[in-house]
């Protein structure tokens, strides 16, 4: 439901607001502890006036469970199994493919990019880890300095040249009462999680483009042979031709017709190699090399050991199963954290300093006893009045957890509908696939019967030619329609994951983000 305009304004009641930190407190003149609790008590009691009445998240992650899926699963018979293993492709027992899959994950420049965004993001928590310590600098200052005759220096510094030495340690700590710096860290953490799950999806995605690839390059060489026969057979029906013509049993006309249909088939024969060739450029690049590691690459040898299987647990693990699922789920996870470091922005701050150091206007004088400064004390900083800034920073990050949640619904909706559409193909086509092979057998049986009755001088050869094309036509069919199977294997083992297994996911299922979240 569409939300009024109204709700998304600012109430004059709800902004916040802000007073300066209080004054650094140091030796001398320490206040009583008394005096401390009472800041502390009034910094609370003026806290209520920033508010976040009103503000609430909308969205809600659905549950695997919930979806309803089990009629579709059960409509194909296909047989139980563990999910994909890591390394599926060897299931295609082609020692050529094992090898470009392998050098594909070792030198592809797309996946290199996303292992660096993963680095990228660990850094960035790192960054955000860092709040959760205190912060200690040294700072070490000396300066040759001219006191003014004209200002407060009393004589003898009036009108004398003087080093002006310090040398301080000083230390920093917010106390982190509210959890704004630990859900910081959380966020920046899952965040960091789920690019190294991106990281997982771009290795399914290259490995899937590179086996997907290899059977198209399987097709192309199985057409090939397929049209080199073909050629063959109307050489030799050629030959045959030009006998009956010299034995006056068939006209110039036949002999024609059968010599024009060399040509054709010569161009289809180029075509496909050229098919060959560029698809093997596309491999050589997938594996990241140059356009000469093509010509290496030669027929695939591809084996039969592979079948359509679907795990017993579908769909409850496949929300651990699927990259793009468990990297959303942890960037709802992140959207949570970050409304809980916006909500804590509502209270006061609240941090210690201290140093600790030596001055002096003397370099002699600096490692003296006399020298020595320090001071300790609270600093705190609260809301009061901000005109509003504190409610739309937590109103945003309200909305972005209601998007990544919906993101996250929406995927895992997607990634279901995925496996039950490779599901439904595969069940399809293995009645396509019978109808074909009788098909082909007929066509077949078809032109064997036209090529005796012409050798035995009954039939002609426009009856061999159009038997002939039907075979083609038959044979070519059979190859897609296999080519096709292994594509909707390989599509079924991308829909389950390709063998990623997630090493942690978010706490308690899907309702940890959502509790976090309110």
């Amino acid at each position: 439901m569409t939300q009024p305009l109204s709700d998304f304004r600012q109430s004059p009641e709800a902004s916040s607001c802000t007073v300066p930190a209080l004054r650094h407190l140091g030796a001398p003149g320490v206040p009583s502890a008394l005096s401390a609790l009472s800041v502390f008590g009034a910094a609370m009691f003026l806290a209520g006036c920033a508010s976040m009445t009103g503000l609430e998240t909308q969205a809600t992650v659905d549950d695997a469970n919930h979806l309803a899926a089990t009629a579709s699963l059960g409509a194909t018979p296909v047989s139980p199994a563990a999910w994909p293993k890591r390394a599926w492709w060897q299931d295609f027992g082609d020692p050529q493919l094992d090898a470009l899959v392998e050098a594909a994950l070792a030198g592809q420049p797309t996946l290199r990019v996303a292992a660096a965004r993963v680095r990228q993001a660990y850094a960035l928590a790192g960054g955000a880890k860092s709040a959760l310590f205190p912060q200690v600098n040294l700072d070490a200052t000396s300066t040759r300095q001219r006191f003014s005759e004209n200002s407060l220096a009393p004589p003898p510094l009036a009108g004398s040249w003087k080093w002006s030495s310090d040398v301080q340690l000083g230390l920093g700590y917010e106390l982190d009462f509210w959890g704004k710096n630990k859900a910081t860290f959380d966020a920046a953490l899952d965040r960091a999680r789920a690019a190294e799950v991106d990281y997982h999806a771009a290795r399914l995605m290259l490995t899937t483009s590179v086996v997907q690839t290899y059977l198209r390059l399987d097709a192309a060489y199985a057409q090939r042979a397929l049209t080199e026969q073909t050629y063959r057979q109307r050489q030799n029906t050629l030959d045959l031709t030009r006998r009956r013509v010299d034995a006056q049993l068939d006209s110039r006309l036949d002999m024609k017709q059968a010599e024009a249909a060399l040509p054709a088939t010569r161009e289809r024969l180029a075509a496909i190699n050229e098919i060959i060739a560029l698809t093997q450029n596309q491999l050589a690049a997938l594996a990241g090399n140059g356009p000469d590691a093509g010509a290496d690459i030669h027929r695939p040898q591809l084996g039969d050991g592979y079948a359509a299987a679907v795990p017993a647990s579908l769909p409850a693990e496949l929300i651990g199963r699927r990259p793009d699922v468990v990297a959303q789920r942890w960037r709802v996870e992140a959207a949570s954290h970050e409304i809980k470091a916006a909500k804590a922005q509502f209270y006061p701050n609240i941090s210690l300093t201290a140093f600790a150091g030596l001055q002096s206007l003397s370099l002699s004088d600096l490692l003296t006893a006399g020298s020595r400064t320090f001071g300790i004390g609270p600093a705190i900083s609260l809301p009061i009045f901000d005109g509003g800034r504190l409610r739309s920073n937590l109103g945003v990050t309200q909305a972005e957890y209601d998007a990544a949640a919906e993101q996250y619904n929406a995927t895992l909706i997607t990634a279901l509908h995925d496996v039950v559409n490779q599901l439904v193909s595969l069940r399809w086509l293995a009645e396509r696939a019978g109808e074909q092979h009788q098909a082909l057998q007929l066509t077949q049986e078809a032109y064997d019967l036209a090529v005796s009755r012409y050798r035995s001088g009954v039939g002609n050869y426009l009856q061999v030619l159009s038997a002939e094309g039907q075979v083609l036509q038959q044979k070519q069919l059979l190859i897609d329609i296999q080519t096709q199977e292994r594509t909707l294997h390989l599509e079924l083992i991308r829909a389950l994951g390709g063998g990623y297994e997630v090493a942690a996911t978010p706490a308690d299922g899907t309702g940890a983000a959502t509790r976090s979240a309110s």
